[in-house]
């Protein structure tokens, strides 16, 4: 069952505050730290009302390769009658905040902390907050990859609650992922899913492989191994690692230590730039 997730607030530190934070820009990786995120840096986006965002991934050289991600405020009576302008990218929205109220080809639902909703290329959707309260919750997007004779996957609208985690072999259930998405559907092309770790657990090998990811730490603090560094990362913290990164992780307590995971899957290596 899921805990608190940490949500940004903004504000702005005192002049007094010291420099000294734990924001990391490398080629293999990147660490932004939860105290980043303030007023300062916020966006605004098209056709949005009552609406700014961090953005915190995007396809940049050197950085995010296949994918965005905002964490998005809305405030009371914000939203969008027309939230996506490119035709061809899927969304992930997470709540980690407030209510939202989402319809989605005509079909209304209510979004609780936890919600998740995976919306393909050719849903009409909207997203309001028709509540009291300040809506936050995670936008995350990609260009659909389409195969020939695969088709695209269906609307998905659940709660992390209502989803049973899979706990990893071996790991006496201190190491479990609860995926929204069965691995084996073919049709999807990236996985989003949270990852959660009792104290103690660790991931007892340098993880290296194809998948890029995006991490963003919902509760609890850890260890985590970004290629050649140790790296202490806490609830708000966001990391990007490219492509065979290696990886590892140690979390020491004293409660869980959770993240939203991004990673892109089940499509063929794309080999344009080798072709003459």
């Amino acid at each position: 069952m899921s805990g608190k997730y940490f949500a940004p607030t903004g504000g702005h530190p005192a002049q007094d505050q010291l420099l000294t934070d734990r924001a990391i820009f490398t080629d293999a990786y990147a660490v932004i730290p939860k105290g980043t995120m303030r007023d300062i840096v916020t966006s605004y986006l098209p056709f949005w009302e009552n609406t700014r965002l961090w953005v915190i991934a995007r396809p940049l050289s050197g950085f995010a390769e296949t994918f965005s991600q905002y964490i998005m405020e809305i405030a009371p009576g914000g939203g969008s009658d027309r939230p996506e302008t490119d035709a061809a990218a899927q969304a992930v929205l997470f709540v980690v905040e407030g209510s939202a109220t989402l319809t989605v080809n005509g079909t209304t639902h209510m979004l609780a902390p936890g919600g998740y909703a995976y919306l393909p290329p050719s849903a009409e959707w909207t997203l309001h907050n028709r509540s009291d309260a300040m809506l936050r919750f995670h936008w995350i997007r990609k260009v659909y990859e389409a195969v020939p004779g695969i088709a695209e996957p269906d609307v998905i609208v659940t709660n992390e609650n209502d989803v049973a985690p899979t706990v990893m072999p071996e790991t006496d259930g201190k190491w479990a992922t609860t995926r929204f998405v069965d691995p084996a559907d073919l049709r999807h092309d990236m996985h989003v899913t949270i990852v959660t770790f009792e104290p103690g657990a660790v991931i007892p090998f340098l993880e290296t492989h194809v998948m890029e990811h995006g991490l963003y730490v919902l509760e609890g603090k850890a260890v985590y191994r970004l290629n050649s560094d140790w790296v202490e990362v806490e609830a708000g913290d966001y990391m990007w690692l490219r492509a065979f990164c290696p990886q590892a992780c140690y979390a020491g307590g004293p409660g869980k230590f959770r993240y939203l995971l991004y990673k892109d899957v089940n499509r063929h290596m794309s080999l344009g730039l080798f072709r003459r």
